[in-house]
C-alpha cells in the first residue's frame, strides 16, 4: 500500500517494468519456463489467477503475485496482493494503436474515475505525476571533433595523417547516437493544470525536473580496436612469405643470369638450402630488382617512398655516411626508463618502448592497416630480413637494442635480435683484432693498454694485441679450431706442460705469463708468493630463452646416471674449464687453491692457528666439497692446460650462432611474426591508451586499464596464448577507447572548453563525467541551469533544420538563432516550437477512497498510462476492502 502511494520510485532510471509501472520493490512473477510458450487462453489466465488467489489467502502471504499472459514481447502480467481485510487487483491494457481521447491527460482521468467507480460524489482530489521524454538525434556533424584519418596523404614521414610509431586513436562515427532529455512535473493536482486535445499548459522548459540519459551507438567503429584487430588477424593466415609474395627472393640466380663465371660454381655448389650465404651486395640489390622482375614495378606491396620512410624510422643511423658505432640508438639518458610504463614490456615481455622490435611491431601494423595488407607485411619483413643479414655480414650494429646478452623479459624475436647484434659485436672486435695486430705492439705495453682502457675493453684488446709473429689467421671460423702448429707446441715442451698439475717451482720458471688482466689486489700465489693476476677470460655464451630450454631438455634427457651426471657435469663445465686455461696462463706455478680463492672465495677457508714457534698464522684450506673425491673442480684442473683466452676455443661461436638467428627470421610465416609482435602492439595500444586517458581523467576508465593490464600480464606470459583471451583483451581496449571517444564527445557538444567561468566549466565537467557513468543524470537547475541551457539550444538547433521551410533560416548561424530563442514572447509567435512532439508520455494517477461501498476503508488506487509512437499501455493497481462491502 505504501508502495503505491509513495513518490519516490516514480520514474526510476534501471528497473524490473513491474516497477515502473506499479511503484512495487517486491514482488514474485509466474511465468512459462519456456522461452516460446505463452498462456494464451482466457480461461487458462483466469484458472491461474484463481490459483494465484487461492494461495495468497491460505498461505497468508502479502506480497503481491503476477501471472504472465499473453506472448513474452508483449510483457503483459495480472496479479494479485492480498492483505488483512484488503485485495488489491493489478490489471492491464495494451494497445497498438492509441485511441485518440487518451491521448492527453483530461480523457486519462476519466478512464481512472470510471474504473474507480467511487461511489463518494465529491471524489477526492486525484495527484498525477507526469514525464515527456524528448529524443534529440540530429546531433549535428560539426559536434563530432574526431578527424578521419587521410589515407592518401604521405608527406615527410606522415602516413595517413600518422607518423610512423604512433598508433591512431578515436571513433570514426559518433559514439553517442541519441540523447534522452525527460522533463518531469512530480506533483501536481488535479485542477491545477489543462491538458486536452485542444490546448495543454505542459511547457517542457517550465518543468521543475529535467533529467538526461545518453544512449550510445552500438559498438562504433574504433580506429586503435580496428588496427590491433586487423594485426591479431594475421596470426590465423597460414601462408609463408614466399607464398604471399610469388617466388622466393632468396632464389637461386642460375636462370636469370647466363654468366660463363657462374658456370663451375654452380657445378660445385651444394643443393640449395632454405636461405643461403649470398653476398650482401648481390642480394641487397637483386632482391628490389626481383620483386619487380616477378610483379611489375607497380605491383611491388610496398612503394618505395612507403618502403624508405620505414626503414628510415627503424634504422636512423642509415641516414648518416657511417652507421652509429655501438648501440646507442637506445637512449640511456631516456626519462621514461625508469617509469612504471616504460616498465610495462617486463609484465607483457613484449620489448621497451624506444627498441627496434617494438618500432618494426608498429610499423607492421600500420603497414597491414594502410598500405598493402598481410602482403605489404611480407615485403616489410623480407627487407627487414636483407638489412639484418647486411649488417651481419658487414659488422654494422643493430641500432635500438640495448647492449649486453638477450633479455630474458622480452619477447623472443627482441631477444634473437639481441643475439645477432651480440655476435655482430663479437665479430667486429676480432676483425679489429686482425686489424691492429700489423701495428707493431710489444707484450710489454700490454699491462699500459690495458690500464688506460679499463676493465669492460680489456677482453678485447688482449685479443687485438695478439703475439708477436703470430698470426691472427690461425683465428679461423670453423667449428674445429687447431692451435697446435709447429711453434706452438715447441713453446709448450719448452715451458713444460705439466708444470700446472705439479705445480713444481722449478717447471714453471721457463714459462711466460700471458693474458693477464690487472692484479688482484694484494693476493699473493700460495706456493712462489708471486702476485696473483686476474687472466682476460671468454665471456659465457649469450643465450635466448628457446636456446635454454633446448639445453635444459638436453640435460635433462641425460638421466641420473653416474655416466649421465658426469656428462652432464662436463657439459655445464666448458666456461669453468677456459677460465682455468686463462687463470694458469697469466698465473705460471699456482694452484687449484689459488684459483678457488679468485673465482669461488666461499670455498678456501681460512682460519688462525698457533705455529710451532707459538706465533698466531692464517692457514688455509679447501671447503669440503672441494675435497669429494673425483670432484668436478679437481678433474677440470687437472686437465687445464695454460692456454690464454685469445687462443682457446671460442665457447661462443658467433659465425654459427649468427647464422642460426638470420635463419631463424628468414623461415618466419607471417603469422608467426604477429603472434611475436602482438604483445609490442598490445603494449603500445595500453600507453595509447593511457596517454589519452590522462588526457580526459576519468576514473572508471582508470581502473578500467589497470585490470587490462593485470590481465594482460597474466595472458602474455605463456608462451602461445590462446586466442579467446588475446580477443578479450583487444576487446577491452576497444571498449576504454569507446569509452574516452564518448567523453570527448559529450564534452564536444557541451561546449565544457568554451566556457568563460570556472564555476561554470566545473559544472559541466561533472555533468558530463555522471553521463558517461550513471544511467540518467538530474540536471541541476532544470531547464534554467548551465547544461540545460545548452540542452535547450541543442534540441532548437535540431528544430531549425528539421522544421523550418524557410531555406536562409535553415542556413543562418546557429549563434544567431540562439540570440533569437531567448526572447518568450518571440518564441511564442513563431511557428516552430522549441522541441519536437514528445516521443514518450509517462502519467501517474493516483488517490485514496473507499470501495467499493461508501463505508470501507479508505485504500490506494493508482494508474500508470505511458504512450509511445506504437504502443498504449495502461497498468492500474485497483484496491478494495474486502471486509466492509
Amino acid at each position: 500500500m505504501q508502495d503505491l502511494l509513495c513518490m519516490n520510485n516514480d520514474f526510476p532510471p534501471r528497473a524490473h517494468c513491474l516497477v515502473r509501472w506499479y511503484g512495487l520493490r517486491e514482488f514474485v512473477v509466474i511465468a512459462p519456463a519456456a522461452n516460446h510458450d505463452a498462456v494464451l487462453s482466457e480461461s487458462k489466465c483466469n484458472l491461474l489467477l484463481s490459483s494465484v488467489s487461492i494461495a495468497l489467502g491460505n498461505t497468508g502471504c502479502q506480497v503481491p503475485l503476477f501471472v504472465q499472459i499473453h506472448h513474452k514481447w508483449r510483457r503483459m502480467y495480472v496479479g494479485e496482493c492480498q492483505g488483512h481485510g484488503v485485495r488489491t487487483d493489478f490489471e492491464m491494457v495494451h494497445l497498438r494503436k492509441v485511441p485518440n481521447q487518451y491521448t492527453h491527460l483530461s480523457g486519462l482521468l476519466d478512464i481512472f474515475k470510471s474504473k474507480i467507480g467511487c461511489p463518494l460524489t465529491p471524489l477526492p482530489p486525484v495527484s498525477i505525476a507526469i514525464r515527456f521524454t524528448y529524443v534529440l538525434q540530429d546531433w549535428q556533424q560539426y559536434f563530432w571533433p574526431q578527424q578521419p584519418p587521410d589515407i592518401d596523404a604521405l608527406v615527410g614521414g606522415e602516413v595517413g595523417g600518422l607518423e610512423f610509431g604512433k598508433l591512431p586513436f578515436g571513433a570514426c562515427e559518433d559514439p553517442i547516437s541519441e540523447l534522452h532529455l525527460a522533463t518531469t512535473w512530480p506533483h501536481l493536482t488535479e485542477g491545477i493544470i489543462v491538458d486536452n486535445d485542444v490546448y495543454s499548459d505542459l511547457d517542457p522548459i517550465q518543468a521543475p525536473h529535467w533529467s538526461v540519459r545518453v544512449r550510445k551507438a552500438d559498438n562504433p567503429q574504433c580506429l586503435l580496436g580496428d588496427f590491433v584487430t586487423e594485426f591479431f588477424k594475421i596470426c590465423r593466415r597460414k601462408e609463408s612469405t614466399d607464398e604471399i609474395l610469388g617466388r622466393s627472393t632468396f632464389e637461386e640466380e642460375g636462370r636469370e643470369i647466363a654468366d660463363i663465371t657462374h658456370a663451375l660454381s654452380k657445378l660445385t655448389e651444394p643443393a640449395p638450402v632454405p636461405i643461403h650465404k649470398l653476398s650482401v651486395s648481390n642480394m641487397v640489390h637483386t632482391a628490389k630488382k626481383k620483386i619487380r622482375k616477378h610483379r611489375g614495378v607497380e605491383e611491388s606491396p610496398l612503394n618505395n617512398d612507403v618502403l624508405n620512410t620505414i626503414l628510415l624510422f627503424l634504422f636512423p643511423d642509415a641516414a648518416s655516411e657511417k652507421p652509429l658505432d655501438g648501440s646507442s640508438a637506445v637512449d640511456n639518458n631516456n626519462p621514461l626508463s625508469e617509469s612504471e610504463e616504460y616498465n610495462l614490456y617486463n609484465q607483457f615481455k613484449s620489448a621497451p618502448s624506444d627498441s627496434l622490435t617494438y618500432k618494426l611491431a608498429l610499423c607492421l601494423c600500420m603497414i597491414n592497416f594502410y598500405h598493402g595488407g598481410l602482403k605489404g607485411v611480407a615485403h616489410l619483413w623480407q627487407e627487414f630480413v636483407l638489412e639484418m643479414r647486411f649488417r651481419w655480414e658487414n659488422n654494422f650494429l643493430i641500432p635500438g637494442l640495448a647492449s649486453g646478452p638477450p633479455d630474458l623479459r622480452c619477447c623472443l624475436l627482441h631477444q634473437k635480435l639481441q643475439m645477432l647484434n651480440c655476435c655482430i659485436e663479437r665479430k667486429k672486435a676480432r676483425d679489429e683484432g686482425r686489424k691492429t695486430n700489423t701495428s707493431d705492439m710489444f707484450p710489454g705495453d700490454a699491462g699500459k693498454a690495458g690500464d688506460q682502457l679499463g676493465p669492460d675493453n680489456l677482453k678485447d684488446t688482449d685479443k687485438e694485441k695478439g703475439e708477436v709473429g703470430k698470426s691472427w689467421d690461425s683465428w679461423s671460423d670453423s667449428e674445429e679450431e687447431f692451435f697446435e702448429c709447429l711453434s706452438d707446441t715447441e713453446e709448450l715442451k719448452g715451458n713444460g706442460q705439466e708444470s700446472g698439475k705439479k705445480g713444481g717451482p722449478k717447471e714453471t720458471a721457463s714459462l711466460k705469463p700471458e693474458g693477464r688482466l690487472h692484479q688482484h689486489g694484494k693476493l699473493t700465489l700460495l706456493h712462489n708468493g708471486e702476485p696473483l693476476y686476474i687472466p682476460v677470460t671468454q665471456e659465457p655464451a649469450p643465450m635466448t630463452e628457446d636456446l635454454l630450454e633446448e639445453q635444459s631438455e638436453v640435460l635433462a634427457k641425460l638421466g641420473t646416471s653416474a655416466e649421465g651426471a658426469h656428462l652432464r657435469a662436463r657439459m655445464q663445465s666448458a666456461c669453468l674449464l677456459s677460465d682455468m686455461e686463462s687463470f694458469k696462463a697469466a698465473n705460471p706455478g699456482c694452484f687449484l687453491e689459488d684459483f678457488v680463492r679468485w673465482y669461488s672465495p666461499r670455498d678456501y677457508i681460512e682460519e688462525e692457528v698457533i705455529d710451532e714457534k707459538g706465533n698466531m698464522v692464517l692457514k688455509g684450506e679447501l671447503s669440503a666439497r672441494m675435497k669429494i673425491p673425483s670432484n668436478m673442480w679437481v678433474e677440470a684442473w687437472e686437465t687445464a692446460k695454460p692456454i690464454p683466452a685469445r687462443r682457446q676455443r671460442r665457447l661462443f661461436d658467433d659465425t654459427r650462432e649468427a647464422e642460426k638467428v638470420l635463419h631463424y627470421l628468414a623461415v618466419q610465416k607471417p603469422a608467426d611474426l604477429a603472434r611475436h609482435l602482438l604483445p609490442c602492439v598490445i603494449h603500445a595500444a595500453v600507453l595509447k591508451v593511457k596517454e589519452e586517458e590522462n588526457l580526459e581523467n576519468i576514473s572508471s576508465v582508470k581502473k578500467i586499464i589497470k585490470q587490462i593490464i593485470t590481465h594482460s600480464s597474466k595472458v602474455l606470459h605463456f608462451p602461445n596464448p590462446e586466442d579467446k583471451k588475446l580477443e578479450e583483451i583487444i576487446h577491452q581496449i576497444t571498449n576504454v577507447e569507446a569509452i574516452i571517444a564518448r567523453a570527448r564527445s559529450l564534452k564536444a557538444k557541451f561546449g565544457t572548453e568554451k566556457c568563460e567561468q570556472e564555476e561554470e566549466k566545473e559544472d559541466l565537467e561533472k555533468f558530463v563525467s555522471c553521463l558517461l557513468e550513471q544511467p540518467e543524470v538530474l540536471v541541476v537547475g532544470a531547464g534554467r541551469g548551465h547544461a540545460g541551457k545548452i540542452i535547450h539550444k541543442l534540441f532548437v538547433n535540431a528544430q531549425r533544420l528539421t522544421e523550418s521551410s524557410d531555406e536562409a533560416a535553415a542556413m543562418a548561424p546557429p549563434e544567431e538563432e540562439l540570440k533569437r530563442v531567448s526572447y518568450p514572447e518571440e518564441r511564442r509567435q513563431n511557428s516552430v516550437s522549441d522541441f519536437p512532439p514528445p516521443a514518450g508520455r509517462e502519467l501517474i494517477l493516483r488517490t485514496t477512497v473507499p470501495r467499493p461501498a461508501p463505508y470501507s476503508r479508505a485504500l490506494p488506487q493508482r494508474m500508470y498510462s505511458v504512450l509511445t509512437k506504437e504502443d498504449f499501455r495502461l497498468a492500474g493497481a485497483f484496491s478494495s476492502d474486502t471486509s466492509f462491502f
